[in-house]
Protein backbone atom coordinates (compact mmCIF):
# COMPACT_ATOMS: atom_id res chain seq x y z
CA UNK A 1 0.00 0.00 0.00
CA UNK A 2 0.99 3.53 -0.67
CA UNK A 3 2.76 5.70 2.03
CA UNK A 4 1.15 8.50 4.16
CA UNK A 5 1.99 12.22 2.26
CA UNK A 6 2.88 14.12 5.22
CA UNK A 7 3.13 18.23 3.64
CA UNK A 8 5.54 20.16 5.93
CA UNK A 9 8.04 19.22 8.21
CA UNK A 10 7.39 21.45 11.54
CA UNK A 11 7.42 19.68 14.26
CA UNK A 12 3.60 18.55 13.80
CA UNK A 13 5.04 17.23 10.55
CA UNK A 14 7.45 15.18 12.05
CA UNK A 15 6.00 13.92 15.00
CA UNK A 16 3.31 12.78 12.87
CA UNK A 17 6.00 10.71 10.73
CA UNK A 18 6.93 9.16 14.02
CA UNK A 19 3.80 8.31 15.14
CA UNK A 20 2.86 6.31 12.40
CA UNK A 21 6.56 4.82 11.85
CA UNK A 22 5.67 3.41 15.48
CA UNK A 23 2.75 2.03 13.84
CA UNK A 24 4.51 0.34 11.24
CA UNK A 25 2.95 2.82 8.06
CA UNK A 26 5.16 4.43 5.73
CA UNK A 27 5.39 8.09 5.03
CA UNK A 28 7.16 10.66 2.65
CA UNK A 29 7.36 13.89 4.34
CA UNK A 30 7.66 16.91 1.84
CA UNK A 31 9.60 19.86 3.25
CA UNK A 32 9.71 22.85 1.18
CA UNK A 33 12.75 23.59 2.75
CA UNK A 34 16.85 22.91 3.25
CA UNK A 35 15.73 20.27 6.23
CA UNK A 36 17.85 22.44 8.38
CA UNK A 37 16.23 24.75 11.37
CA UNK A 38 17.24 28.10 12.32
CA UNK A 39 18.09 28.54 16.01
CA UNK A 40 15.78 30.76 17.19
CA UNK A 41 15.65 31.12 21.22
CA UNK A 42 12.73 33.59 21.02
CA UNK A 43 10.27 31.01 19.80
CA UNK A 44 9.77 28.46 22.05
CA UNK A 45 7.01 26.46 23.49
CA UNK A 46 5.11 25.39 26.68
CA UNK A 47 4.69 21.76 26.43
CA UNK A 48 1.85 19.98 28.62
CA UNK A 49 3.23 16.41 30.90
CA UNK A 50 1.13 14.52 28.69
CA UNK A 51 2.56 15.98 25.22
CA UNK A 52 5.76 16.26 26.27
CA UNK A 53 5.62 12.60 27.47
CA UNK A 54 4.25 11.80 23.74
CA UNK A 55 7.55 13.85 22.45
CA UNK A 56 9.81 11.68 24.87
CA UNK A 57 8.22 8.89 23.59
CA UNK A 58 9.12 9.57 20.25
CA UNK A 59 12.03 10.71 19.94
CA UNK A 60 13.35 8.43 22.68
CA UNK A 61 15.50 11.41 24.68
CA UNK A 62 14.64 12.64 27.84
CA UNK A 63 14.03 16.34 26.83
CA UNK A 64 14.53 17.75 30.56
CA UNK A 65 18.00 19.01 29.96
CA UNK A 66 17.06 20.05 26.26
CA UNK A 67 14.09 21.98 27.74
CA UNK A 68 12.95 23.94 31.04
CA UNK A 69 10.48 21.99 33.38
CA UNK A 70 9.57 24.85 35.88
CA UNK A 71 10.01 24.73 39.71
CA UNK A 72 6.97 27.04 40.26
CA UNK A 73 4.71 29.73 38.53
CA UNK A 74 4.48 33.11 40.26
CA UNK A 75 1.94 35.61 39.27
CA UNK A 76 2.14 39.58 40.60
CA UNK A 77 0.07 42.35 39.78
CA UNK A 78 1.85 46.10 39.86
CA UNK A 79 3.72 45.80 43.28
CA UNK A 80 1.78 42.59 44.87
CA UNK A 81 2.22 38.87 44.86
CA UNK A 82 -1.39 37.38 43.27
CA UNK A 83 -0.56 34.08 42.86
CA UNK A 84 2.42 31.10 43.94
CA UNK A 85 1.97 27.80 42.18
CA UNK A 86 4.47 25.14 42.91
CA UNK A 87 5.16 21.87 40.88
CA UNK A 88 5.49 18.75 42.96
CA UNK A 89 3.51 18.86 45.62
CA UNK A 90 5.39 21.49 48.17
CA UNK A 91 2.35 21.60 50.49
CA UNK A 92 3.29 25.30 51.78
CA UNK A 93 2.54 26.48 48.61
CA UNK A 94 -0.54 28.62 47.90
CA UNK A 95 -1.47 26.70 45.01
CA UNK A 96 0.00 23.19 44.18
CA UNK A 97 -0.19 22.34 40.54
CA UNK A 98 1.15 19.12 40.33
CA UNK A 99 3.67 18.24 37.17
CA UNK A 100 5.59 21.16 35.31
CA UNK A 101 5.10 21.62 31.91
CA UNK A 102 7.81 21.43 29.57
CA UNK A 103 9.79 24.95 28.18
CA UNK A 104 11.79 24.49 25.55
CA UNK A 105 12.89 26.11 22.47
CA UNK A 106 11.03 24.99 18.99
CA UNK A 107 14.07 24.38 17.04
CA UNK A 108 15.86 22.09 19.77
CA UNK A 109 12.22 19.85 20.07
CA UNK A 110 12.55 19.77 16.24
CA UNK A 111 15.61 19.19 15.81
CA UNK A 112 15.02 15.83 18.33
CA UNK A 113 12.52 14.92 16.02
CA UNK A 114 14.63 14.93 12.90
CA UNK A 115 17.38 13.16 15.04
CA UNK A 116 14.66 9.80 15.35
CA UNK A 117 13.77 10.22 11.88
CA UNK A 118 17.34 10.25 10.27
CA UNK A 119 17.32 6.00 10.91
CA UNK A 120 13.74 5.44 10.58
CA UNK A 121 13.23 3.37 8.02
CA UNK A 122 9.66 3.88 6.66
CA UNK A 123 10.23 7.61 6.67
CA UNK A 124 11.85 9.36 3.44
CA UNK A 125 12.17 13.10 3.94
CA UNK A 126 12.48 14.83 0.45
CA UNK A 127 13.95 18.32 1.38
CA UNK A 128 13.10 21.79 -1.12
CA UNK A 129 10.23 19.90 -2.50
CA UNK A 130 7.03 22.50 -2.55
CA UNK A 131 3.69 21.02 -2.53
CA UNK A 132 1.90 22.84 -5.77
CA UNK A 133 -0.98 20.21 -6.58
CA UNK A 134 -3.44 17.51 -5.10
CA UNK A 135 -5.48 15.06 -6.80
CA UNK A 136 -7.06 12.18 -4.94
CA UNK A 137 -9.65 9.34 -5.99
CA UNK A 138 -11.58 6.59 -4.43
CA UNK A 139 -8.15 4.66 -3.93
CA UNK A 140 -5.35 7.47 -2.77
CA UNK A 141 -4.16 10.59 -3.54
CA UNK A 142 -1.19 11.97 -6.01
CA UNK A 143 0.96 14.85 -4.91
CA UNK A 144 2.82 17.31 -7.39
CA UNK A 145 5.65 19.55 -5.98
CA UNK A 146 8.17 21.87 -7.68
CA UNK A 147 11.37 22.44 -7.14
CA UNK A 148 15.42 21.02 -7.96
CA UNK A 149 13.34 17.46 -8.27
CA UNK A 150 9.52 18.40 -8.65
CA UNK A 151 7.78 15.28 -9.28
CA UNK A 152 4.69 13.79 -8.62
CA UNK A 153 4.60 11.42 -5.47
CA UNK A 154 1.48 8.90 -4.75
CA UNK A 155 0.05 8.17 -1.35
CA UNK A 156 -2.96 6.71 0.59
CA UNK A 157 -3.51 9.63 2.57
CA UNK A 158 -2.05 13.04 2.81
CA UNK A 159 -1.97 15.13 5.58
CA UNK A 160 -1.72 18.76 5.62
CA UNK A 161 0.68 20.27 8.71
CA UNK A 162 2.13 23.12 6.16
CA UNK A 163 1.23 25.65 8.54
CA UNK A 164 -0.48 29.15 9.09
CA UNK A 165 -0.53 29.41 5.00
CA UNK A 166 -1.21 25.88 4.30
CA UNK A 167 -1.58 25.37 0.46
CA UNK A 168 -3.34 21.87 1.35
CA UNK A 169 -5.78 23.41 3.08
CA UNK A 170 -5.65 26.15 -0.34
CA UNK A 171 -5.55 23.50 -2.51
CA UNK A 172 -8.91 21.53 -1.29
CA UNK A 173 -11.01 25.03 -0.68
CA UNK A 174 -11.44 24.77 2.96
CA UNK A 175 -12.04 28.03 4.84
CA UNK A 176 -10.35 29.14 7.42
CA UNK A 177 -12.99 32.17 9.14
CA UNK A 178 -11.39 33.84 12.56
CA UNK A 179 -9.85 36.70 14.32
CA UNK A 180 -6.23 38.76 13.15
CA UNK A 181 -3.92 40.23 15.64
CA UNK A 182 -5.75 38.97 18.89
CA UNK A 183 -2.54 40.00 20.42
CA UNK A 184 1.00 41.14 20.03
CA UNK A 185 4.18 40.63 22.03
CA UNK A 186 7.48 41.77 21.64
CA UNK A 187 9.78 39.41 22.57
CA UNK A 188 13.08 38.88 23.68
CA UNK A 189 15.39 35.91 24.87
CA UNK A 190 18.18 36.75 27.22
CA UNK A 191 21.08 35.50 29.94
CA UNK A 192 20.47 36.96 32.94
CA UNK A 193 20.03 36.31 37.10
CA UNK A 194 16.55 37.02 38.21
CA UNK A 195 15.20 36.78 41.82
CA UNK A 196 13.28 33.44 40.93
CA UNK A 197 15.06 30.95 39.92
CA UNK A 198 13.77 28.47 37.45
CA UNK A 199 10.15 30.02 37.90
CA UNK A 200 8.21 31.05 35.39
CA UNK A 201 6.49 34.52 36.18
CA UNK A 202 3.48 36.78 34.70
CA UNK A 203 3.59 41.02 36.00
CA UNK A 204 0.75 42.53 35.01
CA UNK A 205 0.60 46.20 35.29
CA UNK A 206 4.68 46.78 36.51
CA UNK A 207 5.11 49.86 38.34
CA UNK A 208 7.66 51.41 36.63
CA UNK A 209 7.80 53.66 34.02
CA UNK A 210 7.12 52.21 30.73
CA UNK A 211 8.98 53.15 27.40
CA UNK A 212 6.55 54.06 24.41
CA UNK A 213 3.51 52.83 24.50
CA UNK A 214 2.00 51.25 27.91
CA UNK A 215 3.15 48.11 28.51
CA UNK A 216 0.07 46.52 30.33
CA UNK A 217 1.71 42.62 31.08
CA UNK A 218 5.29 41.25 31.09
CA UNK A 219 5.82 37.87 31.11
CA UNK A 220 8.91 35.35 32.06
CA UNK A 221 9.61 32.13 31.43
CA UNK A 222 12.56 30.19 32.01
CA UNK A 223 15.12 28.20 29.71
CA UNK A 224 18.16 26.05 30.38
CA UNK A 225 21.48 27.51 30.77
CA UNK A 226 20.18 30.79 32.88
CA UNK A 227 18.33 31.63 29.13
CA UNK A 228 14.94 33.48 29.57
CA UNK A 229 12.23 34.60 27.47
CA UNK A 230 10.22 37.65 28.41
CA UNK A 231 7.41 38.98 26.80
CA UNK A 232 5.56 42.35 26.98
CA UNK A 233 2.01 42.39 25.45
CA UNK A 234 1.67 45.02 23.20
CA UNK A 235 -1.15 47.68 22.80
CA UNK A 236 -3.71 46.86 19.86
CA UNK A 237 -2.10 48.60 16.43
CA UNK A 238 0.79 48.49 14.18
CA UNK A 239 3.28 50.59 16.24
CA UNK A 240 6.63 49.65 15.03
CA UNK A 241 8.75 47.49 17.87
CA UNK A 242 12.67 49.02 17.51
CA UNK A 243 15.49 47.37 18.59
CA UNK A 244 15.91 50.61 20.31
CA UNK A 245 12.55 50.65 21.96
CA UNK A 246 12.93 46.70 22.76
CA UNK A 247 16.49 47.35 24.48
CA UNK A 248 15.01 50.10 26.86
CA UNK A 249 12.21 47.64 27.88
CA UNK A 250 14.58 44.90 28.39
CA UNK A 251 16.75 47.03 30.70
CA UNK A 252 13.80 48.56 32.34
CA UNK A 253 12.00 45.35 33.32
CA UNK A 254 15.25 43.82 34.58
CA UNK A 255 15.41 46.77 37.00
CA UNK A 256 12.12 46.55 37.62
CA UNK A 257 12.87 42.58 39.24
CA UNK A 258 16.07 42.85 40.78
CA UNK A 259 14.61 46.83 42.53
CA UNK A 260 18.23 48.10 41.78
CA UNK A 261 19.83 49.09 38.57
CA UNK A 262 19.85 47.07 35.43
CA UNK A 263 21.72 43.56 36.19
CA UNK A 264 24.38 42.07 33.53
CA UNK A 265 22.30 40.83 30.40
CA UNK A 266 23.31 38.97 27.20
CA UNK A 267 20.45 40.04 24.55
CA UNK A 268 20.51 36.51 22.50
CA UNK A 269 16.99 36.88 20.46
CA UNK A 270 14.37 38.95 19.45
CA UNK A 271 11.18 38.84 18.03
CA UNK A 272 7.44 40.37 17.21
CA UNK A 273 5.00 37.47 17.96
CA UNK A 274 1.40 37.77 16.86
CA UNK A 275 -1.17 35.90 17.90
CA UNK A 276 -4.17 34.78 15.26
CA UNK A 277 -7.15 32.85 16.53
CA UNK A 278 -8.94 31.01 13.33
CA UNK A 279 -10.44 27.29 13.12
CA UNK A 280 -10.49 25.77 9.69
CA UNK A 281 -13.92 24.28 9.03
CA UNK A 282 -13.01 21.04 7.58
CA UNK A 283 -10.23 19.41 8.90
CA UNK A 284 -11.03 16.45 6.25
CA UNK A 285 -11.46 16.43 2.54
CA UNK A 286 -11.53 12.56 1.66
CA UNK A 287 -8.20 11.18 1.55
CA UNK A 288 -6.66 14.99 2.65
CA UNK A 289 -6.53 15.69 6.26
CA UNK A 290 -5.45 18.92 8.18
CA UNK A 291 -2.82 19.76 10.96
CA UNK A 292 -1.62 21.82 13.68
CA UNK A 293 -1.81 25.27 12.59
CA UNK A 294 -3.05 24.56 9.22
CA UNK A 295 -6.34 23.59 11.29
CA UNK A 296 -6.15 25.87 13.84
CA UNK A 297 -4.70 28.85 15.13
CA UNK A 298 -4.98 29.86 18.79
CA UNK A 299 -2.04 31.39 21.45
CA UNK A 300 -3.40 34.57 23.23
CA UNK A 301 -4.30 34.61 27.09
CA UNK A 302 -1.19 31.65 27.37
CA UNK A 303 -2.64 29.35 25.46
CA UNK A 304 0.06 27.11 23.37
CA UNK A 305 -0.86 26.47 19.38
CA UNK A 306 1.80 23.92 19.02
CA UNK A 307 0.70 21.88 21.82
CA UNK A 308 -2.52 21.37 20.11
CA UNK A 309 -0.96 20.29 16.80
CA UNK A 310 0.95 17.48 18.84
CA UNK A 311 -2.38 16.25 19.87
CA UNK A 312 -3.55 16.58 16.53
CA UNK A 313 -1.13 14.50 15.43
CA UNK A 314 -1.19 11.92 18.07
CA UNK A 315 -4.97 11.30 17.58
CA UNK A 316 -4.73 11.23 13.93
CA UNK A 317 -1.87 9.07 13.66
CA UNK A 318 -3.60 5.39 15.52
CA UNK A 319 -6.60 6.00 13.10
CA UNK A 320 -4.96 6.26 9.87
CA UNK A 321 -2.72 3.36 11.10
CA UNK A 322 -5.81 1.63 11.26
CA UNK A 323 -7.09 2.13 7.95
CA UNK A 324 -3.80 2.18 6.34
CA UNK A 325 -3.41 -1.97 7.55
CA UNK A 326 -6.98 -3.06 7.71
CA UNK A 327 -8.73 -0.63 4.93
CA UNK A 328 -10.93 2.86 5.41
CA UNK A 329 -13.39 2.85 8.09
CA UNK A 330 -14.95 6.44 7.39
CA UNK A 331 -16.44 6.53 11.12
CA UNK A 332 -13.06 6.37 12.63
CA UNK A 333 -11.51 8.90 10.01
CA UNK A 334 -14.48 11.23 10.64
CA UNK A 335 -14.17 11.26 14.23
CA UNK A 336 -10.71 13.39 14.04
CA UNK A 337 -12.54 15.93 13.10
CA UNK A 338 -15.58 15.79 15.27
CA UNK A 339 -13.17 15.37 18.57
CA UNK A 340 -10.31 17.53 17.78
CA UNK A 341 -12.31 20.20 16.42
CA UNK A 342 -14.23 20.34 19.09
CA UNK A 343 -11.11 20.56 21.49
CA UNK A 344 -9.95 23.64 19.92
CA UNK A 345 -13.27 25.35 19.34
CA UNK A 346 -13.75 25.20 23.04
CA UNK A 347 -10.96 26.48 23.51
CA UNK A 348 -11.18 29.49 21.33
CA UNK A 349 -14.19 29.70 22.84
CA UNK A 350 -13.21 29.72 26.08
CA UNK A 351 -10.35 32.67 24.84
CA UNK A 352 -12.48 34.95 23.16
CA UNK A 353 -15.22 34.96 25.66
CA UNK A 354 -12.06 35.66 28.62
CA UNK A 355 -10.69 38.35 25.86
CA UNK A 356 -12.85 41.12 26.61
CA UNK A 357 -12.35 40.99 30.92
CA UNK A 358 -8.98 40.52 30.85
CA UNK A 359 -7.53 43.14 28.65
CA UNK A 360 -10.46 45.81 28.44
CA UNK A 361 -8.69 47.85 31.17
CA UNK A 362 -11.07 50.72 30.83
CA UNK A 363 -14.37 48.57 31.27
CA UNK A 364 -15.89 49.10 34.97
CA UNK A 365 -15.67 45.53 35.81
CA UNK A 366 -11.80 45.84 36.55
CA UNK A 367 -12.73 47.91 39.55
CA UNK A 368 -14.80 45.19 41.05
CA UNK A 369 -13.56 43.98 44.39
CA UNK A 370 -11.65 40.56 43.74
CA UNK A 371 -11.86 40.74 39.68
CA UNK A 372 -8.00 41.04 39.71
CA UNK A 373 -7.85 37.89 41.28
CA UNK A 374 -10.07 36.42 39.34
CA UNK A 375 -8.24 37.92 36.18
CA UNK A 376 -5.23 36.39 37.30
CA UNK A 377 -6.38 32.51 37.72
CA UNK A 378 -7.38 32.68 34.12
CA UNK A 379 -4.28 34.11 32.67
CA UNK A 380 -2.39 31.21 35.07
CA UNK A 381 -4.82 28.71 33.71
CA UNK A 382 -3.89 29.17 29.81
CA UNK A 383 -0.13 29.55 30.35
CA UNK A 384 0.01 26.50 33.17
CA UNK A 385 -2.30 23.87 30.67
CA UNK A 386 -5.15 24.14 33.33
CA UNK A 387 -9.02 24.88 33.02
CA UNK A 388 -10.92 25.88 30.41
CA UNK A 389 -8.20 27.68 28.63
CA UNK A 390 -5.69 25.31 28.54
CA UNK A 391 -6.56 21.64 30.07
CA UNK A 392 -5.55 18.57 27.99
CA UNK A 393 -8.31 17.84 25.70
CA UNK A 394 -10.90 15.44 26.36
CA UNK A 395 -12.94 13.58 23.65
CA UNK A 396 -16.81 13.04 26.17
CA UNK A 397 -18.98 13.31 23.17
CA UNK A 398 -17.26 11.70 20.84
CA UNK A 399 -18.07 9.67 18.25
CA UNK A 400 -16.27 6.57 19.80
CA UNK A 401 -17.80 7.02 22.97
CA UNK A 402 -19.73 3.57 23.91
CA UNK A 403 -23.20 3.94 25.07
CA UNK A 404 -25.48 2.15 27.45
CA UNK A 405 -22.98 -0.13 29.03
CA UNK A 406 -24.18 -1.59 32.26
CA UNK A 407 -21.27 -2.18 33.84
CA UNK A 408 -19.85 1.36 33.87
CA UNK A 409 -17.33 2.43 36.89
CA UNK A 410 -16.38 5.21 38.18
CA UNK A 411 -12.75 6.40 38.71
CA UNK A 412 -11.02 9.96 38.47
CA UNK A 413 -10.98 9.82 34.97
CA UNK A 414 -13.62 11.03 33.17
CA UNK A 415 -14.66 9.03 29.84
CA UNK A 416 -12.90 10.68 26.91
CA UNK A 417 -9.67 12.31 29.00
CA UNK A 418 -5.93 11.08 29.01
CA UNK A 419 -5.43 8.71 31.69
CA UNK A 420 -3.06 9.14 34.21
CA UNK A 421 0.35 7.60 34.12
CA UNK A 422 0.77 4.62 36.26
CA UNK A 423 2.81 1.86 37.30
CA UNK A 424 1.77 -1.46 35.17
CA UNK A 425 2.87 -4.74 34.97
CA UNK A 426 3.22 -5.50 31.02
CA UNK A 427 2.68 -9.02 30.08
CA UNK A 428 6.36 -10.11 30.07
CA UNK A 429 6.59 -9.44 33.30
CA UNK A 430 8.56 -6.19 33.47
CA UNK A 431 6.86 -3.16 35.81
CA UNK A 432 6.74 0.30 33.39
CA UNK A 433 4.88 3.76 32.67
CA UNK A 434 1.17 3.29 31.37
CA UNK A 435 2.20 6.41 28.87
CA UNK A 436 5.39 3.71 27.90
CA UNK A 437 2.93 1.34 26.15
CA UNK A 438 0.51 4.30 24.45
CA UNK A 439 1.13 4.74 20.32
CA UNK A 440 1.42 1.21 19.13
CA UNK A 441 -1.35 1.21 17.78
CA UNK A 442 -3.20 -1.37 20.06
CA UNK A 443 -5.87 -0.84 22.79
CA UNK A 444 -4.82 -1.13 26.27
CA UNK A 445 -6.54 -3.08 29.03
CA UNK A 446 -5.37 -2.63 32.54
CA UNK A 447 -7.16 -4.10 35.68
CA UNK A 448 -6.57 -2.61 38.66
CA UNK A 449 -5.78 -5.24 41.23
CA UNK A 450 -4.01 -4.03 44.42
CA UNK A 451 -0.90 -6.26 45.80
CA UNK A 452 0.14 -8.32 42.43
CA UNK A 453 2.84 -5.41 42.80
CA UNK A 454 4.71 -7.67 44.95
CA UNK A 455 4.21 -11.07 43.16
CA UNK A 456 6.05 -12.35 40.53
CA UNK A 457 3.56 -12.08 37.48
CA UNK A 458 3.45 -16.16 37.42
CA UNK A 459 1.80 -16.07 40.88
CA UNK A 460 -1.11 -13.70 39.95
CA UNK A 461 -1.24 -14.64 36.30
CA UNK A 462 -3.53 -17.84 36.15
CA UNK A 463 -5.12 -16.60 39.52
CA UNK A 464 -8.53 -15.51 40.08
CA UNK A 465 -10.27 -13.55 37.22
CA UNK A 466 -6.80 -13.04 35.19
CA UNK A 467 -7.45 -16.04 32.74
CA UNK A 468 -11.12 -14.95 31.97
CA UNK A 469 -10.25 -11.43 31.70
CA UNK A 470 -7.47 -12.61 29.22
CA UNK A 471 -9.84 -14.84 27.21
CA UNK A 472 -11.97 -11.71 27.01
CA UNK A 473 -9.09 -9.72 25.91
CA UNK A 474 -7.82 -11.94 23.05
CA UNK A 475 -11.23 -11.71 21.70
CA UNK A 476 -11.72 -8.09 21.28
CA UNK A 477 -11.72 -7.17 17.92
CA UNK A 478 -8.45 -5.44 17.61
CA UNK A 479 -5.31 -6.21 18.92
CA UNK A 480 -5.05 -5.19 22.63
CA UNK A 481 -2.73 -5.63 25.34
CA UNK A 482 -3.43 -6.69 28.85
CA UNK A 483 -1.86 -5.16 31.96
CA UNK A 484 -2.07 -4.73 35.68
CA UNK A 485 -1.87 -1.69 38.16
CA UNK A 486 -1.89 -1.61 41.66
CA UNK A 487 -3.58 1.27 42.03
CA UNK A 488 -5.50 4.10 40.15
CA UNK A 489 -7.47 7.32 41.08
CA UNK A 490 -10.35 6.67 41.93
CA UNK A 491 -10.89 3.01 41.64
CA UNK A 492 -11.63 0.36 43.47
CA UNK A 493 -10.14 -2.89 43.27
CA UNK A 494 -11.02 -5.36 39.91
CA UNK A 495 -11.98 -2.41 38.12
CA UNK A 496 -10.88 -2.50 34.16
CA UNK A 497 -9.86 0.25 32.45
CA UNK A 498 -10.08 0.40 28.46
CA UNK A 499 -7.69 2.68 26.92
CA UNK A 500 -7.24 3.80 23.18
CA UNK A 501 -4.06 3.91 21.77
CA UNK A 502 -3.34 7.76 21.99
CA UNK A 503 -4.20 7.27 25.56
CA UNK A 504 -7.47 8.79 26.03
CA UNK A 505 -10.08 6.67 28.64
CA UNK A 506 -12.79 4.84 26.93
CA UNK A 507 -14.27 3.57 29.82
CA UNK A 508 -13.96 1.50 33.16
CA UNK A 509 -15.91 -1.66 33.83
CA UNK A 510 -16.58 -3.06 37.43
CA UNK A 511 -14.80 -6.35 36.91
CA UNK A 512 -14.23 -8.93 34.06
CA UNK A 513 -17.59 -7.86 31.65
CA UNK A 514 -17.08 -9.49 27.83
CA UNK A 515 -19.94 -8.55 26.31
CA UNK A 516 -19.46 -4.48 27.72
CA UNK A 517 -15.26 -5.13 26.73
CA UNK A 518 -15.79 -5.87 23.39
CA UNK A 519 -18.87 -3.20 22.92
CA UNK A 520 -16.62 -0.61 24.57
CA UNK A 521 -14.10 -1.72 21.99
CA UNK A 522 -15.67 -1.98 19.26
CA UNK A 523 -17.53 1.90 19.45
CA UNK A 524 -13.75 3.21 19.91
CA UNK A 525 -12.88 1.52 16.61
CA UNK A 526 -15.54 3.52 14.97
CA UNK A 527 -18.29 1.16 14.76
CA UNK A 528 -18.67 -3.23 13.90
CA UNK A 529 -15.94 -4.80 13.96
CA UNK A 530 -15.02 -7.66 11.44
CA UNK A 531 -17.60 -10.96 10.72
CA UNK A 532 -16.62 -13.75 13.38
CA UNK A 533 -15.52 -11.53 16.17
CA UNK A 534 -18.71 -11.13 17.43
CA UNK A 535 -18.44 -14.99 18.26
CA UNK A 536 -15.42 -15.37 19.65
CA UNK A 537 -16.93 -11.92 22.39
CA UNK A 538 -19.63 -14.76 23.30
CA UNK A 539 -17.32 -18.27 23.98
CA UNK A 540 -15.18 -15.31 26.36
CA UNK A 541 -18.00 -14.80 28.38
CA UNK A 542 -18.82 -18.63 28.61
Amino acid sequence: MDPVIIVGAGPVGLTLALALARQEVPSVVLDEGPGKDEPRLARTVVLREDTAALMERLTGVPLDEAGAHWAGWRSMRRKQVMREVTFGGDTDAEDDAGPSPLHIAQHVLTSALRAALAGERLVKIAVNSRLDAVEQESSGVTAHTRGPKGTWWRGSYLVGCDGTRSTVRKLQDIRFPGRTAVERHAVAALRTELPWPDQALLHRMPPWRTTGPSVGEVTGRPLPDGVWRLDWLLPPGKDLVTPELLVARVRETLAGWTGGPTPPYELLDTGVHTVHHRLARRWRSGRVFLAGDAAHLLGALGTQGLDEGLEDADNLAWKLALAWHHGPHEALLDSYQAERRAVVAARLRAADQAMPLLRGAGNLRAYVPGSARGHDALLTDGHLGRGALGAPGAYAHSPLAPRHLEGEALVATEPGAPVTDVRVTAEDGSFVRLRDRLGRGALLVVLIAPGTGVWERKHWVTAGIMPRLAAAVSALPHTAELLVAEEYPGAAPHTVLLVRPDGHLVTALTGVRPADLYAAAEAALGGPARAGAEAKAGAASR
